[in-house]
């Protein structure tokens, strides 16, 4: 019988790339990594890794187990729930994880709902850059987490994650007050200073790529990655920048929003099989109600903004 701890060695090998990776995210030594897959190779009775240069891989047969590993640890996760279910009554620890946004805006309301709701569940906030989510739920490190990505940077299927659709929101062009854009929105920018989010997160690959799909490269002269800040930087006639609806909030004086054609997509994401544990079930009923009940879109009176927008609830 097949070590399940060491199936998941093996699947993170696959997803990390190195056993240096895999021993960091397991906070395991290189050495007892390596032992640890020795060991899966023994008991499968045939070669699983192989060298390339000083790399180790995958054969064929360890690639075609690591998708088995992905069906067992599911089902692990659906035993899970389904022993929690039969206990009755939520209790024991919830990491949640959200972006910074979603911490400002749809979080607070859902905590409290599920501390109403649920007073023994002892709830833990994570904020974190969506790049980060996937790898923190594999890890164990979250239980349920939100996500997003860009109609024009779609993300991946992850094979170890399910997920639900929670929110589409519009994203807006900030301007300082004052700037008329002509023609499209996104080119009249093409010669402006832009404010982008840090090299290595997702809203810094959607600011870039969104330009570029408009034909230009942004001449990037700040980096910021909370919304707010990069909205006083607007306002301070630093420059131009991409902020999705629900991080507009009570922007200051001074800065212009328009529309664009350009949709952020927010999904509410936990292990695959673990959609039916109390727990994770009663979260993502919380933030769906927070969710439908924030009032996004409502710009304090002073604030310019141009065009029409459409709320997908």
């Amino acid at each position: 019988m097949l070590d399940v701890r060491r199936l998941r060695l093996l699947r993170d090998l696959a997803r990390l790339g190195t056993i240096a990776a895999v021993a960091e995210a397991h906070t395991y030594t290189p050495s007892a990594v390596s032992q640890q897959l020795a060991a899966l190779q023994r008991e499968a009775g045939v070669r699983l890794l192989e060298r390339a240069g000083r790399r180790l891989t995958l054969t064929p047969t360890g690639a075609a187990l690591v998708q088995h590993a992905e069906v067992v640890l599911a089902a692990l996760e659906a035993a899970d729930a389904t022993l929690a279910a039969a206990r009755g009554g939520l209790s024991g620890r919830v990491r949640i994880g959200a972006f910074p946004s979603a911490v400002r805006t749809l979080l607070p309301a859902a905590l409290v709902a599920l501390a109403r709701d649920h007073p023994a569940l002892d709830l833990m906030v994570t904020e974190l850059d969506p790049v980060d989510v996937p790898a923190a739920l594999r890890d164990r490190r979250l239980d349920v987490a939100l996500l997003h990505d860009y109609d024009i940077v779609p993300a991946e299927p992850d094979p170890a994650l399910d997920s639900a659709p929670l929110l589409d929101e519009t994203v807006f062009l900030a301007l300082p007050a004052g700037t008329e854009p002509e023609g499209d929105q996104m080119h009249a920018a093409r010669d402006a200073d832009w404010i982008v989010g840090s090299p290595g997160t997702l809203c810094h690959s959607v600011a870039l790529h969104a330009c570029e799909l408009a034909g230009f490269r942004p001449t990037v002269r700040h980096h910021a990655d909370d919304f707010t800040a990069m909205l006083a930087l607007v306002a301070a006639g630093q420059g131009v920048g991409l902020v999705p609806e629900l991080a507009v909030g009570e922007p200051p004086l001074g800065v212009r929003l328009v529309p664009l054609a350009l949709r952020r997509r927010t999904r509410v994401a936990y292990r695959r099989g673990a959609g039916s544990h109390p727990a994770v079930a009663a979260c993502v009923a919380a933030l769906r109600a927070a969710t439908r009940d924030h009032p996004r879109g409502q710009l304090p009176s002073g604030v310019a903004w141009s065009g029409q927008v459409k709320h997908d609830r």
